[in-house]
């Protein structure tokens, strides 16, 4: 059986950063679903509820700060909404486009 390359290479390139806690290892794997449902294109839209859920996230400072720095880290290109009615957008780097 052939590996899931989008999840491997993410593993192997937290491997080495110290900066990447659980909760960023746990968003990123919601955002990897949603990428998965999505047909695997990029970019995805996302409601911050559906994901926050999904990474189990309860605080909405935990998922801002954790969105931010995966995309301060360049694992993602996060764009928010100015509407909260609006989709979020966002490009996992480590999977094909």
């Amino acid at each position: 059986m052939e590996p899931f390359s989008p999840l491997t290479d993410f593993y192997q390139a937290i491997a080495q950063d110290a900066r990447i806690g659980t909760t960023h290892i746990s968003l990123y794997m919601a955002l990897l679903q949603q990428w998965n449902l999505n047909n695997r294109e990029n970019p995805i839209s996302i409601k911050r509820d559906k994901i926050m859920n999904a990474a189990k996230i309860n605080s909405r400072h935990t998922y801002n700060r954790c969105m931010a720095n995966l995309h301060e880290f360049g694992y993602i290109i996060y764009e928010p909404a100015v509407n909260s009615a609006v989709s979020s957008k966002v490009n996992l780097n480590y999977c094909e486009k």
